[in-house]
Parts: C-alpha cells; structure tokens; sequence
C-alpha cells in the first residue's frame, strides 16, 4: 500500500492546479481499477484541514462536507477510520476549531481523559483542560 501526501487531497478538493488534480484523479481511477488502496495518515488529515482553512479560506461545513466524502471513498483507508467519524460527529455539535477538536477525537480515542492546554477557546470544549498559571 501507499499512502497519499496532504497536497494529493488539497488537489482533489480543490482542483487549483489542473494539471495536478488531472493527475490525482487518474491515480485515484487506477487504484480504483485495481482494487488497491492508499493510505491517508491522521496527520494528513490535520494539515488538509488547517490548509484548507487557512490557505483556501474554505468554510468548516465544506471542509466537514468534503472529509464525510472522503471517508467514503473505498480506494481510501484512513488512519483511524473510527477516531475520524467521531471528529465528524464532535464537529456538527461545537464551535470547537476543527484542528483542536482532531486533536481532541484522537486523544479520546486513545483512552485519554482529556487534553491539556493553555488555549482558552479550546478548553471550552470539554475534552480540553486549560492550564492556568
């Protein structure tokens, strides 16, 4: 198997390079054709998001549109397929930044009570716990 890098899905999402978004989808049909797979790690997942976010300027709900489209792709297996249905969910229901509330599902996820930090918009959600001096 082989996995995909952040800039494969920023081109499939976004098609802002032709040439590029061509060629994932010529990858994405021959996976496709031979029954193959491709390997999308957590981390990819963050970074789409928070380029996305802070590059393209893409609304959350496209963003959380987009990933519940991608999940369903079969030539696609994610990291923690389980962990990242939880995030989908976690961020229909909170205001929750999506990189945070990503952290949030995988710490979750891995049997962590909660998340420490010093962000007070994150610590709001309550799988975050502010650090105060």
């Amino acid at each position: 198997m082989k996995a995909v890098d952040t800039n494969v899905l920023i081109r499939f999402l976004t098609k802002d390079d032709e040439n590029q978004a061509r060629q994932v989808r010529y990858l994405f049909l021959e996976v496709e054709k031979r029954k193959k797979t491709l390997f999308v790690p957590v981390a990819v997942v963050l970074e789409t998001i928070w380029v996305l976010e802070s590059v393209y300027d893409i609304s959350r709900q496209e963003i959380l549109d987009a990933f519940t489209s991608l999940l369903s792709m079969p030539i696609l297996h994610f990291e923690s397929r389980q962990m990242l249905r939880r995030f989908g969910s976690m961020a229909q229901y909170s205001e929750t930044d999506l990189p945070d509330l990503l952290i949030a599902a995988s710490a979750e996820y891995s049997g962590c009570q909660s998340v420490l930090t010093f962000d007070k918009k994150a610590s709001r959600h309550p799988l975050f716990e502010h650090i105060s001096a």
